[in-house]
């Protein structure tokens, strides 16, 4: 992992596209903006983590479903 140490409007660049700015630190919170292409998708890790789990429920449901399916046509 890389630790950078930033200031209030200094910015971090990723790659070409990417641009994370400091925009406030207030006691133990930090707000940071992101700059990147629409087709880059940006998460909070919990929302992110949230959105993997339902995909993982939602294939589950669908390997059911398509296993029922296929037994009615075997």
């Amino acid at each position: 992992m890389l630790i950078l140490s930033r200031k209030v409007d200094e910015q971090i660049k990723i790659g070409d596209n990417i641009t994370i700015t400091i925009i406030e630190v207030r006691g133990e919170q930090v707000k940071i903006g992101v700059e990147a292409p629409k087709s880059v998708k940006v998460f909070r890790e919990e929302v992110f983590k949230a959105i993997q789990k339902e995909n993982k429920a939602a294939a589950v449901t669908d390997t059911g479903a398509l296993n029922s399916i296929s037994k009615l046509f075997s």
